[in-house]
């Protein structure tokens, strides 16, 4: 099969993820379930000719992948008439492999995502730090490019988004907008931030926060005038703050939590909940800085933000409430929630209260 039609059909089928890997039949995931098409398992040479094909049809050099002393390679392309997608080139037992995701031209509905208002309305943020947060496929950037198409119609300003790679294009509206691609237009991340901070911002979209110059960069532009947005690769507003203070050395974690309690604003912890029709659901937390939570933040007791939480206003919610919302509306199964919960025994206890 030709690798353009290939594309086509796993398209047609709402893939969300192409898996081209020797010893497996071609296979893909639609709602978080992994189909292996009818075909036969492939061999190195099978999985070398499609990484091969995607190169050529992404205009980049199969020789430069051959050249990467990081022995893999990550890049966004099109096909005209099809979608555009996001390839990660990898090797394996020495052979060569990918995993294709599919990225809908055009950007996504919030409704269609059942993202609730609640974070989209954090695009009215002026300044400080957003983050949304969550475990590798949850649907983060997702969730990015919609508050970023709610600001670049709500307000007037200079987006500038960096990603690596660029997975939603998003059109000018009544704000200039800006993407640079990591690494084809700008070396890294910290390059590319501390350039932007340069070229009048109001609002920066940082793809994701990996290191301890990322991080220290991103916090401090946040303390500036600017919006600023970012991932992390964690579950829960505790452990997101606590993983950012644990990546600076001991001597510099009272000032980070110090700069953290002003400039935070607000963190979106999201994860893919499969339902009981084969589908997935997002479940969401949401944290909204307020007095109290800086505080905690502040005198390092961050633990005691999961009880702020659980009795704020209805603008925040725990990932358990969550959970237990979509098990009580009869779309997810308890078993199923308590896989997925941050608070296993609490959560048992009230399902358990409720008759669930």
């Amino acid at each position: 099969m030709k690798l353009d039609e290939l594309l086509q059909e796993i398209v047609d089928a709402h893939a969300s993820d192409l898996f081209i890997v020797a010893g497996l039949p071609l296979s893909y995931v639609v709602s978080g379930r992994q189909i292996r098409m009818n075909s036969a398992p492939l061999m190195p040479k099978d999985t070398e000719t499609f990484v091969q094909a995607i190169y050529e049809v992404s205009g980049r050099s199969f020789q430069s992948f051959l050249d990467n002393t990081n022995h893999d390679d990550d890049f966004s392309f099109a096909l005209a008439g099809v979608g555009r997608f996001r390839a990660n080139i990898f090797r394996q037992r020495g052979s060569y492999g990918a995993v294709v995701r599919v990225i809908p031209f055009g950007l996504p509905d919030p409704s269609d995502l059942h993202i609730p208002e609640e974070v989209l309305r954090l695009s009215r943020l002026q300044k400080g730090l957003l983050l949304v947060t969550g475990p590798a496929g949850a649907g983060k950037s997702t969730t990015l490019a919609c508050i970023v198409d709610r600001l670049n119609h709500e307000r007037m300003g200079h987006i500038i988004t960096m990603e690596d790679p660029v997975e939603y294009v998003h059109k000018h509206g009544t704000c200039i907008v800006t993407q640079r691609e990591v690494p084809t237009d700008i070396a890294t991340y910290g390059e590319a931030l501390r350039s932007a901070l340069h070229e009048s911002p109001d609002v920066i979209l940082l793809g994701e926060m990996r290191d301890y110059e990322t991080i220290a960069t991103a916090v401090t532009a946040a303390e500036m005038a600017q919006l600023l947005l970012s991932t992390l690769h964690t579950t829960g507003a505790a452990n997101t703050i606590s993983r950012i203070i644990d990546v600076f050395p001991a001597a510099q974690q009272c000032q980070i939590r110090l700069q953290l309690s002003i400039a935070l604003q607000a963190v979106v912890s999201q994860q893919l909940v499969p339902t009981v029709d084969g589908e997935v659901l997002p479940a969401f937390e949401i944290m909204v800085a307020n007095s109290a939570i800086r505080t905690l933040i502040r005198e390092n007791k961050t633990h005691g933000i999961e009880s702020v939480l659980a009795l704020g206003n209805s603008s925040m919610r725990t990932m358990d409430q969550s959970l237990f919302n979509l098990v009580k509306s009869g779309r997810v199964k308890a078993e199923t929630a308590l896989h997925y919960s941050i608070y296993q025994e609490d959560l048992e206890r009230r399902f358990e209260e409720e008759g669930f």
